[in-house]
């Protein structure tokens, strides 16, 4: 946990009156917020001090974009919203992309911004620029706070609209003089915790259950994928539940990853594209039809396809679908294993050649990927990085995975072992979320291990805050997968222009990130051939449960890469 801020004892203030600042505090904690992940500036010191009277830990780091991140990045391991406090103009403008990250990602969290005094409006005032304007398309609430008593409705507000429908971020600027003037308290509404929430857990329309659960009965060969909105909604048990009562083959994306353990009769991990070129029934649930799902073309034409999503508008974007149904996708699967229930024994038993078809294929799979994954050459093959990180894996480790083909690499060969163990950048692709992920992960869970697995360049945008982790004892165990550039781009570039032209705008330089580590206070090793991988990986989990972060730094290869990027698939 990280070191909490002293509560100071305010019974007697020698004024009655109120502030900006302190009115913010109080609705945040209300909302529940027990952190805010912040950088200064003083259009925003006044909310610090109404953190320290509300007991608010404050975890200030060295980039608003990591601020952004850690936000996300809590709500993501919890739940519930987290918040960024940021000041106004180039201290706003460099959250903008964790922001974005999580409106892609539909991560909740709030936003609050500085700004120039509403009596300087227009005139040209320190840090003013239309923050509210540049949020509104990448946020579920975007707004100003016009008066210093409006100030805790409003943040209540933007919580209330992280959770409508599909979550995301919302933003809030407060200009200085709103939030540095004092009033009498009763001129502030302060809504009480929990007071204006309203149930978002919709079970959809009962007659589609019924035609779900009918369609999934007759079927002879369906397959499921389970997305993030699973762990979103928390309904892992609902999702395994209802893949063992209809006997349905389960895929996993996103935070999806973890709902089911490793060997899981109904987890299959490598013939996702073998089951949607064969399944008569495809249920996609709560993962839109973009780029990673070929925008819904590489669902089977003729497949009868279903789609369960928090959010309507995502539902039969990019592809047609069957059926429809919007809610929280918990309640939906717990309805439609209940409709089905002493229904499904024909079709289950008849199901067992097409399980067994798929289960021959990942075992076919795994064997044809084997050889990378036990390269022992040196340069390492990423793959066997990827192959050592899911054996050193425990039950606690909560993964994260920062880059381009790191991601999609590990994807291959790294199974979390619990759900909400698995954390990536999402569909915006961002570089850069893995130092504040881990930061968020470990506050949350001081007990667990973090993982991260970093790009060397992903790591180099954000990784000053390696600092922040130390610095607030937050011990997470990094792994750099160094190949000195930007490889995924590179590999496409190469493949466009030709070897001599290809290398252009994506090399990078030979960074010891060992040294990196022990230069901000962790600790640090490099690792050249594979045989060095797991006693190094070990060394470092014994400095990270001494109360250490650490880097190990390891040199792969980088003329390896990952089918997707070698056929560019994600751009098609």
């Amino acid at each position: 946990m990280a070191e909490a801020a002293k509560r100071l004892d305010t019974a007697e203030r020698p004024d009655e009156k109120i502030s900006g600042g302190r009115l913010v505090a109080k609705a945040l904690k209300n909302e529940g917020v027990e952190v805010i992940f912040t950088l200064c500036g003083g259009h925003i010191i006044d909310i610090y001090d109404g953190c320290l009277d509300e007991g608010i830990d404050i975890i200030d780091v060295r980039h608003e974009q990591v601020a952004a991140h850690a936000a996300d990045g809590y709500a993501r391991m919890t739940g519930k919203p987290g918040c960024a406090v940021v000041t106004a103009g180039p201290g706003t403008t460099d959250a903008i992309t964790g922001v974005a990250n999580a409106f892609r990602a539909e991560s909740p969290f709030v936003l609050i911004g500085g700004q120039g005094a509403l009596s300087q409006h227009k005139m040209g005032s320190l840090q003013d620029l239309p923050h509210v304007d540049m949020m509104l398309p990448i946020t579920k609430f975007a707004a100003t706070v016009p008066s210093t008593a409006r100030i805790a409705d409003m943040v209540s507000m933007a919580f209330r609209e992280c959770r409508n429908g599909a979550p995301g971020p919302s933003f809030l600027e407060i200009p200085r003089d709103v939030l540095d003037a004092k009033i009498d308290p009763e001129q502030a509404r302060i809504p009480e915790a929990g007071s204006y929430r309203a149930s978002t857990r919709s079970v959809g329309d009962p007659d589609d259950i019924e035609r779900l659960a009918d369609i999934l009965v007759k079927s002879e060969r369906p397959c499921v994928l389970f997305g993030t909105q699973v762990w979103t909604c928390r309904a892992t048990e609902a999702a395994r539940a209802f893949a063992r009562a209809l006997n349905i083959p389960a895929y996993l994306n996103g935070a999806g990853r973890g709902t089911f353990p490793p060997g899981d009769p109904h987890h299959f991990h490598r013939t996702r594209r073998v089951a949607f070129d064969n399944a008569d029934v495809i249920v996609i649930v709560g993962t839109p039809f973009d780029f990673r799902m070929g925008y819904g073309k590489r669902l089977r034409a003729d497949a009868t396809v279903v789609q369960i999503d928090m959010d309507y508008r995502t539902v039969g974007k990019n592809r047609d679908i069957s059926l429809g149904l919007v809610g929280d996708v918990g309640r939906v699967l717990e309805a439609v294993t209940a409709a089905a229930t002493g229904r499904v024994d024909n079709g289950a038993r008849s199901r067992k050649s097409w399980m067994a078809e798929l289960r021959a294929e990942e075992a076919v799979r795994y064997e044809k990927l084997l050889p990378e994954l036990k390269s022992d050459a040196v340069p390492i093959n990423p793959y066997r990085v990827a192959y050592e990180l899911n054996e050193f894996l425990t039950e606690d480790t909560i993964y994260i995975g920062d880059g381009g083909d790191v991601v999609t690499i590990t994807a291959q060969a790294v199974q979390p072992r619990s759900p909400g163990h698995w954390m990536d950048p999402g569909p915006l692709g961002t570089l850069g979320i893995g130092v504040p992920f881990a930061m968020a992960a470990k506050y949350v869970h001081p007990e667990k291990e973090v993982l991260c697995y970093f790009g060397d360049g992903a790591l180099a945008m954000t990784g000053w805050d390696f600092e922040t982790c130390v610095r607030f004892n937050l011990p997470f165990l990094g792994v750099v997968g160094n190949n000195s550039s930007m490889n995924q781009i590179r590999c496409g570039q190469i493949d466009k222009y030709g070897e001599q032209r290809g290398n252009v705008g994506n090399l990078l330089g030979d960074v010891p990130f060992d040294k990196f580590a022990e230069i901000l206070g962790g600790h640090g090793e490099e690792v050249r051939e594979p045989h060095q991988i797991r006693p190094a990986l070990e060394r470092a989990r014994e400095a990270v449960a001494s109360g250490t972060p650490a880097l190990v730094n390891i040199w792969v290869d980088r003329d390896v890469w990952a089918p997707g990027t070698r056929n560019q698939t994600m751009y098609k």
